[in-house]
C-alpha cells in the first residue's frame, strides 16, 4: 500500500485542468425524478456490517451494496442509462419507447458501463455498440449481446478500445457516451456522473450518523468524484475521504502528485473495472478539491480482502471491494472510526 495526502485539499492551490472543466454535480433531483419512472429502479441497501467492523477494529462500517442495482449488477446502472433517458425525455412524446430509434450510442467499457449503455439504449429504441478490450471477460460480451448490443473487440487495453470507439463513432456519426471526460468532452460524462449522485442521496436517508471516514475506489474516478462532492455538500469537511486505486493504475494519485492530468504507467490489474491509466478530468478536478488521501493497493492486498467480504455476505469482485480492501491493508483507521464504503459490483 502507498498513501499520499492530497496537496490540494483546503483550496490553497488548485490542480491544473482546462478552464472549461466543470466540477461534479451535486444535484440528485434530476436523476431521481427520471429514475422514479423506471419500473426496475429500487433503492439499494445500506448494510450495517457489524461483523466486518469488529474484524477491522473500527466502531462501525456501513456498506452501500450496489450489487443489485436495477438488475445490472453495479452502480454503473445509474450513469449511462440516465444520460440516455435524459436524451429521450428531451425529445419527449407520449411514448418514449422508440423515440431514439435513429440514435446509435458507442462506447468503450471494461464491462459495467457498457451494460448501462446497452440497457438505456434498449429501453428507448436506440442502438448500442460496445467496444471491449481483449482483457474484458467474454461473460460481459455475452451479457451485452443478450441485451441487444453489438460488441466489437478492439485492442489489448481500455485505452485502445476507447480510441477505436472514438474513431469509428466519428466516422459513422454515432453518439459517443464515455464514462470518462477529457478536454472538450464534458457534457455527457458530467450528466453521467450526476446519475451517480442518487447513490449518495440514498445513503443520506439510510445512514444513522455521519461517517468519519469514506472509502471510495476509483478507476477514471466518476463514482469517487460524484460521491465525494455529495459527501462534502452534506457533511462538510468532517469526514476523511480516502480514494483507493490499484497500484498498477494510480492515475488520480499520480495526477495529483504531478499537478495535472497524467497517464499512469503499469501492467494490467486484476481489478479490471479500476484498471484505468488516465483519470476523468471532471473527477480529477472534483477529487483534488474534496479528497483527503489517495491510496493504492496491490493485487495481493485486493485479493486478501475477498474471503473476508464473502464471510460477511458481501461477495464481490476485487474492483467492487477495493475500498474495503484498503482498510485491511495497513490503512490503520482509528478504533472510533465510523466508516462508509461501497461494494460497487458483484463477483462477475
Amino acid at each position: 500500500m502507498q498513501t499520499m495526502p492530497n496537496p490540494y485539499r483546503g483550496g490553497a492551490q488548485t490542480i491544473n485542468v482546462p478552464a472549461a472543466t466543470p466540477s461534479p454535480s451535486v444535484n440528485a433531483s434530476a436523476p431521481t425524478a427520471l429514475l422514479a419512472q423506471c419500473p426496475v429502479a429500487k433503492v439499494t441497501p445500506l448494510v450495517d456490517a457489524t461483523g466486518l467492523a469488529a474484524k477491522a477494529g473500527v466502531a462501525s462500517i456501513h456498506v452501500k451494496d450496489e450489487r443489485t442495482r436495477m438488475g445490472l449488477g453495479s452502480f454503473k446502472a445509474l450513469g449511462a442509462a440516465y444520460v440516455i433517458a435524459h436524451d429521450a425525455a428531451a425529445i419527449g412524446g407520449d411514448d418514449l419507447s422508440n423515440v431514439l430509434s435513429d440514435r446509435t450510442y458507442v462506447t468503450a467499457s471494461a464491462g459495467n458501463h457498457g451494460m448501462s449503455v446497452a440497457a438505456g439504449a434498449k429501453v428507448f429504441g436506440a442502438k448500442a455498440i460496445i467496444y471491449l478490450a481483449a482483457a474484458v471477460p467474454e461473460s460481459f460480451a455475452v451479457r451485452l449481446r443478450d441485451m441487444g448490443a453489438d460488441v466489437v473487440r478492439a485492442g489489448d487495453n481500455y485505452a485502445a478500445s476507447m480510441e477505436a470507439a472514438m474513431r469509428d463513432g466519428l466516422a459513422n456519426g454515432w453518439t459517443l457516451l464515455s464514462d470518462s471526460s477529457w478536454d472538450n468532452y464534458y457534457d455527457a460524462p458530467h450528466r453521467l456522473m450526476e446519475g451517480y449522485t442518487v447513490l449518495m442521496d440514498e445513503v443520506f436517508t439510510q445512514i444513522p450518523t455521519s461517517p468519519t471516514h469514506i472509502l471510495l475506489q476509483a478507476g477514471v474516478g466518476g463514482l469517487a468524484g460524484a460521491a465525494a462532492a455529495m459527501a462534502r455538500a452534506e457533511w462538510g469537511d468532517a469526514p476523511q475521504i480516502i480514494v483507493v486505486e490499484p497500484a498498477f493504475a494510480p492515475a488520480l494519485m499520480e495526477s495529483a502528485r504531478a499537478g495535472h492530468c497524467v497517464l499512469a504507467d503499469g501492467p494490467e490489474s486484476e481489478m479490471g473495472r479500476l484498471d484505468c491509466k488516465e483519470p476523468s478530468l471532471i473527477a480529477l478536478k472534483g477529487l483534488a478539491h474534496d479528497a483527503d488521501l489517495f491510496v493504492t493497493i496491490t493485487e495481493q492486498e485486493a485479493q486478501a480482502a475477498m474471503p473476508i467480504l464473502s464471510e460477511h455476505d458481501l461477495t464481490c469482485s476485487t474492483s467492487g471491494g477495493a475500498g474495503i480492501a484498503a482498510m485491511f491493508a495497513s490503512l490503520n483507521l482509528p478504533a472510533d472510526a465510523r466508516v462508509l464504503a461501497i461494494v460497487s459490483e458483484g463477483a462477475a
